[in-house]
């Protein structure tokens, strides 16, 4: 089969690595691609929002079987026009993906079919979300209604930082029409875990929980970024909390979309809050999510391939979807000044014996060496029989490899080790 799949950064590297496994797969397209991928790949340089050159592309070139990726082109309608020019897809339609594309359609969705979730108000007017501010709890999250390349979200611990973040959306419009509408809502505390599942619209198949790390510095300090490395499983996801997850919010979240005519295939991703009242939901994902998915497939030992055409078919209950009992640790490397100003442009060096998978999200090709073009610019993944090991094993594999300039955290699963120990 011809596979074509929308991207271009490390969790795409990660797709592509593990449908390489299906024997069924015979050539691998990717749009556009990266430096990186063209390894495993053949990189069509088609960009990820050009969804009329993807079609165009998808059907010139007998693609069998499309996955569409990021959020924007699943936001923008990519699957709905993949599948209209005859295309086979993974990933959720348009309607469906509004999931994401807009959070105050999801915090509406969750109060309606009453999914756990943080107490929120929606402003659509600067002036009237600045009067509630002088009076909301403290501290508060101010989050852009629309995508914002993950970055939309504001967790404000003062009053004058609240009052800053909305401001930043709705006057300065840095992100542009996204931040046209705003949710400000209630501040959660607990240990935090991603959720990547398997939905046809009929049933939710969950796979291994993760732990993200998003802030720059060691021991979480510093600002966000796209996620400086994940760990999996997550220890605080016990079978017990598993159980009150699907009842309280996988199924009833798959049931409310197909209630309001929006039924969803594809991966949909779980932000959850374990908090003291129990698990609540900070956000859907339409998609895979990114690191998240660079330890969570490594893991998995079914075929990606059937997995993805079963939830486009409907057929996912009669699908084996089995992961290892193993431990996974993705570390990312980084461009030092990330993610404020950094310099690019740097060899990359990745040892041929690595005993670790190498998933590369900001790199390209310069005649035939790979060189950093990006503030996260690969993650290396490591698998062990406990998560002490592929913590260990990531940390030296990835000591491996070099570029000038390279930053990674050094506390990378330290929290989910502290953890293991508390839920013992």
């Amino acid at each position: 089969m011809k596979i074509l799949v929308v991207g271009g950064g490390g969790r795409e590297h990660a797709i592509i690595k593990s449908l390489k496994k299906s024997p069924r797969v015979t050539e691998i397209y990717a749009a556009p691609g990266n430096g990186g991928i063209a390894a495993d790949a053949i990189c069509t340089g088609i960009g990820a929002k050009d969804l009329a050159g993807i079609t165009t592309f998808a059907k010139d070139n007998a693609i069998d079987f499309a996955v569409v990726a990021p959020d924007d082109p699943l936001v923008l309608g990519a699957v709905d026009l993949l599948e209209e020019a005859g295309i086979a897809c993974f990933g959720p339609n348009k309607a469906a993906a509004i999931l994401e594309g807009s959070k105050v359609f999801s915090k509406d969705l969750m109060k309606k079919y009453h999914i756990p979730t943080a107490e929120y108000r929606v402003f659509d007017n600067m002036d009237e979300a600045l009067d509630y501010l002088k009076t909301a709890p403290i501290p508060t999250v101010v989050k852009a209604d629309g995508l914002a390349l993950g970055k939309g979200v504001t967790v404000a611990m003062t009053r004058q930082e609240a009052v800053a973040a909305v401001r930043a959306c709705m006057e300065d419009k840095i992100f542009g029409e996204s931040g046209s509408h705003i949710v400000i809502e209630e501040f959660l505390t607990g240990p935090e875990v991603s959720v990547l599942s398997f939905t046809d619209g009929k049933v939710v198949v969950p796979m291994v929980s993760s732990m993200d790390h998003k802030r720059i510095g060691d021991g979480d300090t510093g600002p966000n970024t796209g996620g400086m490395g994940t760990i999996a499983p997550n220890p605080y996801y016990t079978e017990d909390v598993a159980k009150v997850c699907m009842e309280t919010i996988f199924l009833p979240t798959m049931r409310a979309m197909n209630q309001e005519g929006r039924t969803f295939r594809g991966c949909l991703y779980f932000g959850l809050m374990l908090t003291e009242k129990g698990p609540k939901v900070i956000e859907y994902n339409c998609r895979f999510g990114d690191p998240e998915t660079q330890v969570v497939l490594p893991l998995l030992e079914s075929d990606l391939l059937t997995i993805m055409e079963a939830t486009a078919k409907g057929t996912l209950s009669e699908t084996p979807v089995q992961f290892s009992d193993k431990s996974a640790c993705c570390l990312v490397l980084a461009s030092q000044g990330y993610p404020k100003s950094y310099e690019t442009g740097y060899p990359i060096t990745i040892p041929a014996d690595l005993d670790a998978q190498v998933f590369v999200a900001g790199a390209k090709l310069e005649e035939g060496v790979l060189k950093t073009s990006g503030g996260r610019v690969l993650g290396v993944t490591a698998v062990g029989d406990t998560l002490q090991e592929a913590i260990d094993k990531a940390y030296r594999e990835g000591a491996k490899v070099t570029f000038e300039n390279a930053y990674y955290r050094k506390d990378i699963g330290a929290r989910a080790l502290r953890a293991k120990e508390e839920v013992k």
